[in-house]
């Protein structure tokens, strides 16, 4: 068995990679077979960015000409070549901002799509992913991961490919022009002012994200604090404690005002500083054009043409700051949701594995051996055999294995040793979806979805008639209850189902299993935490639900399992007993102790006074 390490989670949560390597996982995405309806897109998409690029650069030019001939010639002869450029100044530029809105309007659905693909790829990877790793996520963090890294998808393809990227080539372009057209000390400023920009930028902007992460700890505490004090606030009053949370708000908000005040004079360096470099280099590279015009070398448009090509440089760099922090969490997202796409089930089907062919419901235990991550003991040297139709009964004491048993014949972890056969079947052999379409199980704590009755029941067979939901819910003692609710069938059951009793939600998850029909019932201490009235009316229920079935019966109170056929006796692990209720009395060993204590405990109950 491949044991599932902490680490796998730790590298998800870790995970980082360079740009190069996301924007390749952008074009592998982009690429797949499901996305090939809109590869013409992206291609006009790439094109229109470029053109975009190569008319914001010729636009100063027309500019610059449209001032030479207004300066050159009388302004009568002149006046029709004068709008003409003008016209052509106009039109470029209006082009070089209309252009990236109408790519933007093509590209919206490639996004989109792009990014529903890649978050149901990584939610289909999360659900088949085995019990071991999901029990060791924290609540929420697999959505998380799976919402960002579809968001990374369009953080990338928005500022990175149709912005930082485009921005160099309209540097180069523009590098292109202006060592062409006008002077090849221009282009050098041009790039040294930009690349200095860029620098200055990507160092602060590094130095502000430390500072944003304090400031975000601040904030969450601050918070926390809040609502903490305020949701115990009886608490609070029981220890006349008032003051001091008030005070420890108070720290709280020092604190978290510390902090902003940093970051906005960060900010407010970064703002200062980029303004500083790119008026130096407008600075300098008109002076140097002003120089060239005064000796001759160039004429009087040039300034302007000049200038306006470096501003068409800046506009787009003035989001540089903002933009590199949402690229370079993007690239953490999308290697994060890589991450956990790459991850191999610590249990998987094998190659080639055939479907559970017989549905008879004999279970065989051969010497199964399995432990827990982290534990010393588990399942040690595990052997019973059961007929089709049989009914068992795993007792022991608390972490003696008994769930564990019923986890291994789900598959839910892999034995170390030995072997779990169904119908003469290794479980291992066969698919996980066809062995547990022949299990149903009851647990203790029953999990509804937040739907309807209906759906919940539905649940156990998706394409069942309403007859067959009507004689589940009857089936499981259910069908009153469900028809004296206002709303019938389409009562919600709340998150969980915790608009329900106990004993309504066992019920409800009886249903669901009786409708699925399986060949194999489970009961994972189905009744344990239901109050005597309420545990006969399931146990009638579920006593009705295992008639013909195979059923295992993982029980706490052994007077439920009385009529077992078989009944096996836990303890660290190791079947210490085994028999029918009368034989496993008459051993007088821990099944006997234990159900003295039971019936000891029964007749205490009843004796006191009420």
């Amino acid at each position: 068995m491949r044991s599932h390490s902490p680490t796998d989670n730790d590298a998800i949560e870790s995970a980082s990679g360079g740009i190069g390597t996301a924007l390749l996982r952008v074009v592998q995405v982009l690429w797949r077979p499901a996305l090939s309806q809109w590869r013409f897109r992206m291609v006009i998409a790439l094109i229109i960015t470029v053109v975009a690029k190569g008319v914001s650069v010729a636009a100063p030019l027309f500019l610059g000409d449209a001032i030479n001939k207004a300066s050159d010639g009388e302004v009568g002869a002149m006046i029709v070549p004068v709008l003409v450029a003008l016209g052509l100044f106009s039109g470029t530029r209006f082009m070089a901002t209309a252009l990236p809105q109408f790519r933007d309007i093509l590209f919206a659905p490639v996004s989109q799509d792009a990014q529903r693909e890649l978050a149901v790829s990584a939610f289909r990877k999360s659900q088949l992913l085995s019990l071991g790793f999901h029990q060791t996520r924290r609540s929420g963090a697999l959505q998380r991961i799976i919402e960002r890294g579809g968001a990374a998808m369009d953080v990338i393809l928005r500022f990175l490919v149709f912005n930082i990227a485009p921005t160099v080539v309209e540097l180069v372009l523009a590098s292109i022009v202006l060592a062409t057209v006008y002077s090849p000390v221009l282009s050098l400023i041009a790039i040294a002012t930009i690349v200095v920009y860029v620098v200055f930028t990507v160092i602060v902007t590094e130095w502000r994200a430390k500072q944003r992460r304090e400031l975000n700890k601040a904030d969450t505490e601050l918070r926390a604090r809040a609502m903490d004090s305020l949701t115990n606030f009886e608490t609070v009053k029981s220890f006349a404690a008032e003051a001091r949370e008030t005070e420890s708000y108070d720290t709280a908000y020092r604190s978290y005002a510390d902090q902003y005040v940093e970051t906005s004079r960060s900010l407010a360096v970064l703002n200062t500083g980029q303004e500083l470099i790119m008026n130096l280099g407008l600075f300098a590279m008109v002076g140097w054009t002003s120089w060239d015009v005064t000796k001759g070398n160039l004429e009087v448009g040039a300034l302007a043409a000049v200038f306006t090509m470096l501003l068409n440089l800046y506009r787009p760099l003035n989001i540089l700051g903002w933009g590199w922090r949402e690229i370079r969490q993007g690239v953490i997202d999308l290697e994060k949701v890589f991450g956990l796409m790459g991850m191999v089930p610590e249990v998987d089907d094998r190659p080639g594995a055939d479907s559970m062919q017989a549905a008879e419901g004999r279970i065989r235990f051969d010497h199964v051996e399995f432990s827990h991550d982290g534990r010393e003991t588990g399942v040690d040297d595990v052997s019973f055999d059961l007929d089709a139709g049989q009914h068992l009964a795993i007792v022991g004491p608390s972490g003696a294995g008994k769930s564990t048993l019923l986890k291994l014949l789900f598959r839910f972890y892999d034995v170390s040793g030995g072997a779990v056969v169904i119908d003469g079947q290794d479980i291992r052999d066969v698919t996980q979806q066809s062995l547990r379409e022949g299990l149903g199980i009851v647990p203790q704590d029953v999990v509804l979805f937040n739907d309807t009755i209906r759906s919940n029941i539905l649940y156990g067979r998706p394409d069942a008639g309403d007859e067959d939901v009507r004689a589940a819910a009857a089936g499981a003692q259910l069908l009153d209850f469900i028809e004296s609710l206002p709303n019938g069938w389409e009562t919600r059951v709340g998150e969980r189902g915790l608009k329900l009793s106990g004993g309504e939600k066992q019920r409800v998850g009886l249903a669901r299993v009786i409708l699925k029909n399986p060949s194999i019932l489970l009961l994972d201490e189905a009744t344990s935490a239901l109050d005597s009235q309420t545990e006969t009316r399931v146990q009638e229920a579920i006593a009705q639900a295992a008639k013909g079935r195979t059923t295992v019966i993982v029980a706490h109170r052994l007077s439920t399992i009385m009529h077992a056929d078989k009944i096996i006796v836990l303890r660290d692990g190791r079947v210490v007993e085994s028999g029918n209720h009368q034989e496993l009395l008459a051993q007088n060993g821990l099944y006997s102790d234990m159900w003295s204590k039971q019936v000891s405990r029964n007749q205490s109950a009843e004796t006191e006074p009420t």
